[in-house]
């Protein structure tokens, strides 16, 4: 019987050649936050880059958003039995998935006002992982490198975060789960 799988930072396979994403932060504190996702063994191939740069976040929005990832990514690192991950100086690897996730964060944060950081992160925690990876498909199709922060998908994920109050843990519970239609009484035993 094998364990849970061997992870580093944030949840990031430690197997050479995984599909991971790269979060870079230099030594001097005035240097922006990179975002990188780094395509693996994949890269090179097929016209898929290596890596691709994905967001760089100016240092002082990076010290809110960064920290509302790590406590989310945390808290569902431990549920899942692994390790949990800190923000380093230099290179941290992040999930393939969790990257998506934090490319969204990033990219709604971006141009964000200080007081508009707050709101951006608790709506962000607010949503699903799978609402979170839709959002960063779309966005990525069209808009995905960091400088198409005006474009699109970028600018709305922006407006849809930023605006409005935060919403509370507690609402967050209390949001309505959407069903499989075929669980409902009416479609049972269609399937």
């Amino acid at each position: 019987m094998s364990g849970p799988p061997v992870t580093v930072d944030f949840g990031a396979p430690e197997t050479f050649g995984a599909h991971v994403f790269r979060v870079e932060i230099a030594a001097a504190k005035g240097e922006p936050v990179r975002i990188v996702e780094d395509y693996g063994y994949q890269g090179g191939d097929k016209g898929i880059p290596y890596d691709e740069a994905r967001a760089v976040v100016p240092r002082a929005i990076w010290s809110v958003v960064g920290d509302a990832a790590r406590r989310d990514f945390n808290e569902r690192l431990k549920t899942q039995k692994q390790s949990t991950g800190r923000w380093k100086v230099g290179k941290t690897l992040v999930d393939r998935l969790l990257g998506k996730e934090l490319c969204v964060l990033a990219w709604a944060s971006e141009g964000a006002k200080p007081e508009q950081l707050p709101v951006i992160c608790t709506r962000w925690a607010a949503l699903r992982p799978e609402e979170r990876w839709w959002l960063f498909s779309m966005t990525a199709a069209e808009a995905g490198l960091p400088e198409d922060g005006e474009r699109g998908w970028r600018k709305a994920l922006h407006l849809a975060l930023a605006d409005g109050a935060r919403t509370t843990t507690e609402e967050k519970r209390r949001r309505p789960r959407v069903e499989d239609p075929m669980e409902m009484p009416l479609f049972r035993g269609l399937a």
